[in-house]
């Protein structure tokens, strides 16, 4: 199997929703995709997600009634939950700052410490509790207000609430299925991107903290003709493209 460049694999990606139950994935290769999908960009660098790799068909046959019994569960070879850790925000500041570490060295005393280094252990070390911690809402709101009235003379970051983070993770993990999508096209597997499920059924049965939220199902195989359901359509491109010289 030949591997596509990026834009084959854009091109090649469709929502597949019928799989051959005759053409098996390579799980390896999967999980190959899966790690491509760590690399993918995201806010912060604060990687906010977590990926659930189901392989096991019995398990598959459990998850799709909860997935409402779409085909594309159905017939499904593999499926990949794409999982948002907002909760895991002071975690992975921590692993930021330990990485810094390692580049910069620790315990350097300020005065010595190049710009560089300065922003950046002001931002995992300050600016990030400020954005992501909250009590009850109420503290996000204060933010809120704070910033609101410092945007007035200066441009300023808004989104500072609880709801606002909580957008910013589910579009990092979004970002992140994307490329895993692209990176299985490349390998010519086909997946289907699913919002409908029963979230909190699927996270009991996998075992997901309760504080985690299922950005979406991924289900993973090699379409059958029928799978693809008509050409694609797309809005005309001159209706969405917007150029400001």
């Amino acid at each position: 199997m030949n591997t596509k460049t990026v834009s084959e694999a854009i091109d090649y990606r469709r929502s597949v929703r019928v799989y051959d139950p005759e053409k098996k994935l390579d799980t390896a290769v999967v999980k190959r995709c899966i790690a491509q999908a760590s690399l993918a960009p995201n806010s912060s660098n604060m990687q906010l997600w977590e990926f659930y790799h189901v392989s096991s068909p019995e398990l598959i046959a459990q998850l799709a009634p909860l997935c409402f019994n779409q085909n594309a569960a159905r017939t499904a070879q593999q499926l990949v939950v794409f999982v948002v850790r907002k909760d895991l925000w002071r975690k992975r500041a921590k692993a930021n700052l330990s990485y810094m570490d390692r580049v910069f060295g620790t315990n350097t005393p300020k005065k010595q410490q190049s710009s560089r280094e300065k922003v950046a252990r002001n931002y995992y070390g300050k600016l990030i509790p400020f954005t992501y911690s909250d009590f009850f809402g109420i503290w996000g709101w204060i933010k809120y207000l704070i910033v609101s009235i410092v945007g007035l003379f200066k441009p300023m970051y808004r989104e500072v609430r609880s709801s606002d983070m909580r957008v910013v993770a589910h579009k990092t993990c979004g970002l992140a299925a994307q490329t895993f999508m692209l990176s299985m096209a490349a390998e010519g597997y086909d997946t289907c991107p699913m919002e409908g499920s029963d979230t909190k059924r699927v996270k009991k049965l996998l075992k997901i903290p309760s504080k985690a939220e299922i950005n979406m199902i991924v289900s993973c195989g090699v379409r059958k003709p029928e799978g693809v359901y008509g050409e694609r359509f797309r809005i005309p491109f001159e209706e969405v493209y917007h150029h400001i010289s």
